[in-house]
């Protein structure tokens, strides 16, 4: 596969996976409750079901993996897909959701999309370079924690010790917002947000964002500092410089009281 050719290719899985978000959001449809407590509508499901069509023509070999339809990571190339990360958002008429769309190497991830349809916005991220709309773009120099503008979905994805951790972290920076889906990562890419923490994700949610972050030059692991592979499941840390990372992390990691 020639970086070329999937760059073009991501674009024309973004442009179609734009076209059908855009043509029901905000307008009224029904919202049901998966077996694991989290929103699905029909948007989401016709979303993946295209994206897995145009992949499956293109690159017939490759394995696919979606929320919505399943799927195991197994060695080789892979692509993970996000149809509607943030359904919530987009149930709601909030325009921060996003599609998110990996290649998977030997279950690492090696190129990643992140399209935010209402924001017409596209990142693109390999291991070197990342671009929103065909631009290049870099994660800002923010060092210190102090200093840091921090994002994360929802506090309630937190629970125990980790909602304390977090607690302990965003008392510490300079500002801190919620409700960001996957548009959170994006703005780090951009140099608008210095910090993302989260938990409780699952590998659909944060393969696209790897690559996009570290390709504009940040740092993505784990809270306990293990890279992001497919058998990832858990918690993320997202930064923008390393002195950053190492220092939210040794945040995260104190006792609290």
């Amino acid at each position: 596969m020639r970086l070329t050719d999937i760059e073009r290719f991501l674009d024309q899985l973004g442009d179609e996976a734009r076209a059908i978000a855009m043509e029901h959001f905000r307008t009224r449809f029904d919202v049901e409750t998966k077996s694991d407590a989290t929103p699905v509508t029909n948007t989401d499901r016709a979303i993946e079901r295209r994206l897995r069509e145009m992949i499956a023509s293109r690159y017939p070999t490759h394995a696919l993996v979606g929320e919505e339809e399943g799927g195991r990571i197994a060695d080789g190339v892979n692509w993970v897909i996000d149809p509607i990360d943030g359904t919530k958002s987009f149930a709601t008429g909030l325009p921060l959701f996003g599609t998110l769309v990996a290649i998977l190497q030997d279950r690492r991830p090696i190129c990643g999309m992140v399209e935010v349809p209402a924001m017409r916005e596209r990142w693109i991220g390999f291991a070197d370079r990342t671009s929103c709309n065909g631009e290049p773009c870099a994660v800002s120099a923010c060092a210190h924690v102090r200093d840091a503008r921090l994002c994360s979905t929802d506090p309630r994805m937190f629970s125990g010790e980790a909602a304390r951790a977090f607690a302990t972290l965003a008392r510490e920076v300079r500002v801190t917002r919620f409700g960001t889906d996957c548009y959170g990562y994006a703005m780090l890419a951009s140099g608008h947000v210095d910090l993302v923490v989260e938990d409780g994700l699952q590998v659909h949610d944060v393969m696209a964002i790897v690559p996009v972050v570290q390709g504009a030059g940040g740092i993505v692991m784990t809270w306990s500092g293990d890279p992001i592979d497919g058998n990832f499941q858990g918690n993320i840390i997202a930064a923008a410089t390393q002195s950053l990372h190492d220092e939210a992390s040794r945040w995260l990691g104190r006792p609290r009281v």
